[in-house]
């Protein structure tokens, strides 16, 4: 009969405990039942970080865009300073992509710093409108196809003037929205001018004014 030591399963239990994908696994002991013990993954949820495809990955991949993959927690009215947080990133470099409309409720996209806000008032004045606000939650997501929190400018719903904040095409990489609540992909600023054809506007302001 096969001895096995319940030290060893002791330890895998701990681990079991500790591993955080959320899937189930199942305890594997060799035959000499010590320094036997190894996790195996068995569920499609256990692959840690694994996310599947958006519309948005969907178009990265097709331009052969190479980028890197942020899943977190999502938090509701988080917003990017939660993700740059738990992703532990400047949230400067954490971009957030926002749905507003002009005066003739005509859909735009705006690429944000994730510490800074919106001026409408410099914006509409930049991009020639009367007018700008950002849309209801639900408006919002009719136009891109995304749920709010979930938003990426990449795989919209439907075509959209795209305007970034200058500064972020100034930063080395960025995290953005990857089509997905708890989400975020990391690629060059500039991809959004070349695939978006983002327009650069001036219209941070910080978040206390």
């Amino acid at each position: 009969m096969m001895e096995v030591d319940h030290r060893v399963i002791g330890q895998c239990k701990e681990r079991s405990l500790s591993d955080q994908t959320g899937g189930f696994g199942q305890l594997a002991l060799s035959r000499r039942g010590v320094d036997a013990c190894t996790w195996q993954e068995n569920s499609p949820m256990a692959k840690k970080d694994h996310v599947s495809e958006t519309p948005a990955t969907q178009r990265l991949k097709a331009e052969k865009v190479v980028f890197t993959e942020h899943p977190y927690e999502y938090l509701a009215h988080g917003g990017a300073q939660h993700s740059a947080l738990v992703l532990g990133w400047d949230p400067f470099h954490v971009v957030k992509t926002l749905i507003m409309q002009d005066q003739d409720a005509k859909p735009l996209v705006v690429l944000m710093h994730g510490n800074r806000k919106v001026s409408t008032k410099n914006l509409a004045r930049q991009i020639g409108a009367k007018a700008v606000e950002p849309c209801a939650p639900e408006v919002a997501s009719r136009h891109s196809g995304y749920l709010v929190g979930g938003t990426s400018p990449f795989g919209l719903r439907r075509a959209m003037p795209v305007f970034i904040e200058a500064s972020i095409l100034d930063l080395p990489k960025i995290l953005i929205n990857g089509g997905r609540r708890g989400y975020l992909v990391g690629l060059d600023p500039q991809l959004c001018v070349r695939l978006l054809g983002a327009r650069p506007v001036q219209c941070a302001l910080s978040l206390s004014d």
